[in-house]
């Protein structure tokens, strides 16, 4: 049954420690035929954390990731907690250029890198790179490979498997950082958010609430791990004291393959993970039949996909963004069926929202469309080295400007609108992107939707609807102008339709809508 540990900390060492002694035989990773009990990944954590110091990093040193997901990303996640350095995530497909700037950026002081991956050599890469970074002093590699080191490599395996001087975690200043992620940077440079351990355990702990989280879940960790949901996804195991069952890269048929094969109650994932489960061919087969619940976040989800994910996992809905670490707002079991398909629920304990005056940038009242601004101790501590970009971020009184366009009913429930830099104005008219988004999935030919705006001297901004249309489906652009005439106000009908078989994505799995709105205006542009 569920835990009776004492979770009131919120440093994440401390309460990964406290799971560790209430249940030190519990499986807490899985990852293929590797099984690892909390008292393992706690020996193996320390050992790291140790090493770590062995290596010069200090209290507040930045210590980067660049692994997919597997158990060793967990554990390193752990070590810097226990030895107060600063995760660093990194998205392994990241290009020479980005990985530098992202290590120059960060100040990185040692790195925990795969050796090879999916044919990558991840070695060479980093050999190439380390006169470009001097302050980076040491390197942790993970493989089998046995292959000659310089003096500024070592293995992993080496290292955790020296004894530790530590037995548990000390008590740690919950409000220091814990971990710096860099934002997808869709609208430029990406920007490192820090997010303390308050940040990542609060939000965790609110998650497994609205979950009704307990020891026994055995939860999919199929999101990429350097995003901020994936890290969430392993605090909210964490603070739930439950299993979580890696998969090294999601894939629909083998995050099916595990659900059945390890009895998965807990799913997590953005809306294109459940609809791509939901299409494999095994899912009609055979449906699964253990998943309890779990979180589908990430980008917009419509009504009509949440009410086909809850037939056969409850899901909750939630909202956040990397720089709210992450959760700002979920739905709950107990709320009417309507306000859990189509809001994003209420803000979790201890935050504040409110909507801000587009032009004023007064804060608004209740049912008013606004830019959501949030306030509480899950906001990030800062962008990193850059003070200016952060306050800019803040109004005033505090609160942290969300980018999204909003509506926050008289009970506290949040409709997300779209995104301020995605407001479409066309003719002078204001359209909201995600209302035709959200229209254009409900047509039985279309898998997928993105509105764009795209410029133009007469209206300012014409409406390009782009679609994925469903394998074997026969759609034309007049079709689905007519499909949306009938529901939506004339000036809201799409200008433009344009097919694609598949969108561009970030690596946290977002559509990159500038990227799209080049495409199209380029079209044109070589067309007139």
């Amino acid at each position: 049954m569920g835990d009776v540990v004492d979770v009131a900390t919120d440093h994440l060492a401390v309460l990964f420690a406290e799971h560790a002694e209430a249940h030190p035989d519990r499986e807490f990773l899985v990852f293929g035929s590797r099984r690892m009990s909390y008292a393992q990944v706690q020996r193996e954590a320390l050992a790291l954390a140790d090493a770590f110091g062995g290596l010069g990093v200090q209290l507040g040193d930045r210590l980067a990731v660049d692994l997919p997901n597997w158990p060793e990303w967990v554990v390193a996640f752990l070590a810097a907690a226990y030895r107060g350095a600063v995760l660093v995530p990194l998205d392994p497909s990241l290009s020479f250029h980005e990985l530098k700037y992202q290590l120059r950026h960060a100040d990185v002081r040692a790195g925990v890198v795969a050796e090879e991956y999916e044919g990558a050599d991840y070695l060479e890469l980093y050999q190439e790179l380390l006169p470009d970074v001097p302050e980076l002093r040491a390197l942790i590699t993970v493989g089998a490979a046995e292959r000659w080191l310089d003096d500024r490599v070592y293995r992993y395996a080496d290292l955790v498997s020296k004894p530790h001087a530590r037995t548990r975690a000390a008590a740690g200043d919950a409000t220091q950082p814990l971990a710096i992620l860099y934002t997808s940077g869709t609208m430029g440079k990406p920007k490192g958010v820090a997010l303390s351990h308050r940040s990542i355990v609060m939000t965790a702990r609110a998650t497994g609430q609205a979950l009704e989280h307990t020891g026994d879940d055995r939860v999919l960790g199929g999101v990429p791990l350097f995003t901020i949901f994936g890290v969430h996804v392993v605090a909210v195991t964490i603070t739930a004291g439950a299993t979580l069952v890696l998969q090294e890269r999601f894939d629909a048929s083998g995050a099916l393959d595990l659900i059945r094969r390890e009895r998965l109650s807990v799913v997590h994932g953005v809306p294109t993970m459940f609809e791509l489960l939901m299409r494999d061919p095994s899912f009609q087969q055979q449906p699964p039949t253990t998943c309890r619940s779990g979180l589908v976040a990430g980008s917009p989800v419509s009504p009509e996909l949440a009410g086909r994910i809850r037939q056969w996992c409850d899901v909750q809905i939630a909202y956040g963004l990397t720089e709210t670490g992450p959760t700002v707002t979920i739905t709950r079991f107990a709320d009417l069926p309507e306000r859990r398909t189509q809001t994003v629920g209420r803000p979790i304990a201890g935050v504040e929202v409110r909507v801000v005056d587009l032009k004023s940038g007064a804060l608004h009242g209740p049912e008013a469309v606004g830019e959501l601004a949030v306030k509480g101790p899950n906001v990030m501590l800062g962008y990193d080295r850059m003070p200016g970009e952060t306050a800019r971020s803040l109004t005033p009184e505090g609160y942290f400007l969300t980018g999204d366009l909003a509506i926050v009913d008289e009970d506290g429930y949040v409709t997300i609108v779209g995104r301020r830099n995605e407001l479409i104005i066309r003719g002078g008219y204001k359209v909201y992107p995600r209302e035709l988004e959200d229209l254009l999935r409900t047509h039985p030919a279309v898998s997928d939707a993105c509105v764009v705006g795209i410029p133009n001297e007469t209206f300012g901004e014409l409406i390009c609807a782009c679609v994925v249309g469903t394998e074997g489906s026969i759609l034309t652009g007049d079709e689905l102008k007519e499909f949306c005439r009938e529901t939506v106000a004339d000036y809201k009908v799409p200008d433009l339709v344009r097919f694609f078989d598949a969108f561009p994505l970030t690596g946290s799995g977002k559509v990159k809508r500038r990227e799209l709105a080049q495409v199209v205006g380029l079209e044109l542009s070589t067309t007139t």
